[in-house]
């Protein structure tokens, strides 16, 4: 047995349920209740000391997931990112993980710094940070649906494309 891929396989699984659950909780979950929190007042708890240790775990969890998404695909990386016919499927699955995990960094996360005081920001800049990190985080709700299919669809191919 190879242990590189059966590491890999356990890892990628295991940081995707993580990074998805998270991404899930937040646009399901954690929204409604950090509004609901603001309006009575009790907000301070989740933006304090809910939000940045999720968020550790999320953007951690991406990482990790796209890197041991790539450890998987070892020599087969270049034929899935360039999309060849033999690695189409699991192609667009990375390529959707890959758009994710930069929104994740360069969208989410810097918005929610300014979000949850982290760094310093005008509440003129809070709320066009809000409005990016909602739309980011929405977009990998819905890249997260496909880029699902396509990843098992990427290790079942024959079934879905002969």
């Amino acid at each position: 047995m190879d242990w590189v891929p059966a590491i890999s396989r356990w890892i990628h699984l295991l940081a995707g349920v993580t990074w998805v659950g998270l991404l899930y909780y937040f646009n399901f979950v954690n929204a409604a209740a950090a509004k609901a929190a603001a309006a009575d007042g009790t907000g301070a708890g989740i933006s304090k000391h809910v939000m940045p240790r999720a968020l550790l775990y999320f953007r951690w969890a991406a990482v990790v997931t796209w890197l041991a998404g790539a450890a998987l695909l070892g020599s087969n990386f270049g034929a899935a990112f360039l999309l060849q016919k033999s690695h189409l499927a699991i192609g667009i699955g990375a390529w959707l993980g890959t758009i994710m995990l930069i929104n994740v960094w360069w969208l989410i996360w810097p918005n929610q710094k300014k979000i949850l005081g982290m760094v310093p920001a005008t509440d003129e800049e809070k709320n066009k940070a809000r409005r990016v990190a909602f739309l980011a985080s929405r977009t990998n709700t819905m890249f997260s649906i496909p880029m699902l299919y396509f990843m098992a669809a990427g290790a079942h191919s024959a079934l879905y494309f002969s």
